[in-house]
């Protein structure tokens, strides 16, 4: 299997890097740029993609003007220029300008894609550098996560998909470039989809113009590009030891140590992926402090990178964990909690004969297909009187509804089977419960961040339509904690 690659043997390639650059708020890291284009061995043609004219100052080709009304729309002028010299070049390259791509990338580049397939790429994750000095990964955030069933090997070379495709960054051959416009998704005008505008331009060659996007996990460090402002580091993503976890995890999947299974679909199907899992969940104190002080074990349905399941093991719990899969639940793992293999059925099937003082299904519910049978699965796994706790999230609240009014994209769940998702209020969520054979005892509400800051102040009654989150304390309709009539509690 050989992909596409530039024969240096007659020579260095001939690079085309177009770089969009708004203002001069970033004008420092674009001189830097440059000059490290200009300091390679390869023949490289710079064009900087401008709202005002920066040729004079730089020293190289500018294009200036937007290719559509739309502000946001910058980026995509690289489209029509890559097009018009898609004959001259042997790699073409398109970045934000302050996305630091070395000559080190673009070798690694060409070595990689030569055992490639001609339908895969492959693509650069960034990197930012803290204040501590520690390096972070921002793009690992939200619901983006390694695909675990995407590992693969391509001759000495493990690769996998990372479902974020933005780093602000691209590179292609001539064979790919000419590929993605074969497929009629890379001359098109600026647009957005799953990601915004300004994120569509640097994704579109993954999404919609037949190229799969490889990360080389085996020579990771060789694939990372600096983004240069460091903007996010220890705000979003994660810091390297944990992203290391998770590729460690990724080369155990290829020696076939660790599964290559997910627990289930959590991208949904809604705009933007609104009400997807998200893998990188903080531990929530509202929610350790209900789980039973009595407690000595719990089981986690749908665990994420497990910043709760660490924080109940820290407090001595055994915890047991159903993950969404492997490689993001590697640092819960390496800190004591027991993953559990299989999907929902395959799992609660072998855990029977175990009993847990407390069961959590965070934020994962209303991405099962059947959120009453699920609920019935491991309700069979509580110990006597023992509680279930379900985190969801609320779907009617009064933001997420003026928000739907301002912008129609942002639909509700129509239906899973349309949307992946199953809408959730507190009326549904109590109804799964009482299919399942469960009495809900407490239900409480999470503020919406836009609102938190009024903790205390908003009215009981109120705070139901002000919550971004329901969560619902249930037990076994038999058991003899049930409580003779439902408790309102909110935090």
């Amino acid at each position: 299997m050989e992909g596409t690659a530039t024969n240096e043997a007659a020579g260095p390639p001939r690079v085309l890097a177009a770089i969009a650059s708004y203002g001069a708020a970033n004008d420092r890291y674009l001189k830097e740029i440059i000059r490290t284009y200009r300091s390679m061995s390869f023949a490289v043609d710079i064009v900087v993609l401008s709202d005002i004219d920066k040729g004079p100052a730089f020293g190289v080709e500018c294009r200036v003007g937007l290719p559509a009304k739309n502000p946001w729309s910058l980026p995509f002028a690289h489209r029509k220029l890559f097009v018009e010299r898609r004959d001259r070049y042997d790699l073409f390259i398109y970045s934000e300008d302050d996305i630091l791509i070395s000559e080190r990338n673009l070798r690694a580049f060409i070595e990689v894609n030569a055992a490639l397939a001609e339908d895969e790429a492959p693509g650069f994750l960034r990197v930012e550098h803290g204040p501590d000095g520690e390096t972070h990964f921002p793009d690992a955030h939200a619901f983006f996560h390694w695909d675990p069933s995407s590992v693969r090997r391509r001759g000495p070379y493990t690769l996998a998909c990372f479902t974020n495709e933005h780093a602000a960054c691209y590179a292609l051959t001539r064979a790919q470039l000419d590929k993605a416009m074969k497929s009629g998704g890379f001359d098109v005008p600026p647009h957005e989809g799953k990601y915004d505008m300004l994120c569509a331009a640097a994704t579109d060659v993954y999404t919609q113009c037949g190229l799969t996007k490889l990360i080389p996990v085996s020579r990771l460090d060789a694939f990372t590009v600096h983004h240069m402002s460091n903007r996010y580091a220890g705000k979003m993503g994660l810091p390297a030891k944990d992203f290391t976890k998770q590729t460690e995890a990724l080369m155990r999947i290829a020696d076939g140590t660790l599964p290559p299974r997910a627990l289930l679909p959590t991208e949904t199907r809604l705009w933007r992926a609104e009400y997807s899992k998200d893998y990188y969940e903080p531990a929530r104190e509202e929610i350790v402090e209900l789980v039973p002080a009595s407690a000595r074990s719990v089981l986690s349905v749908g665990c994420g990178s497990g910043a709760t399941e660490i924080a109940l093991a820290a407090r001595g719990l055994r915890v047991a964990a159903i993950p969404l899969d492997f490689v993001i639940a590697a640092g819960a793992a390496e800190a004591g909690v027991e993953l559990i293999e299989g999907d929902l059925v395959e799992a609660s099937r072998s855990l029977e004969g175990r009993a847990f003082d407390c069961i959590l299904l965070l934020n994962v519910l209303h991405l099962t297909p059947d959120p009453a049978e699920a609920l019935s699965l491991f309700g069979k796994l509580l110990a006597p009187g023992a509680p279930i706790i379900v985190q969801s999230p609320h779907m009617a609240a009064l933001p997420i509804v003026w928000r739907r009014l301002r912008d129609r994209r942002n639909r509700a769940p129509q239906g899973f089977a349309e949307s992946g998702a199953h809408f959730v209020s507190g009326r549904s969520v109590e109804k799964w419960c009482r299919s399942a054979g469960l009495t809900v005892e407490r239900a409480a509400d999470i503020l919406h961040r836009r609102v938190e800051h009024y903790e205390g102040v908003i009215p009981l009654a109120a705070r139901r339509a002000l919550a971004s989150d329901i969560v619902v304390v249930a037990r076994p309709a038999a058991s003899p904690a049930k409580h003779a009539s439902r408790q309102e509690e909110f935090i």
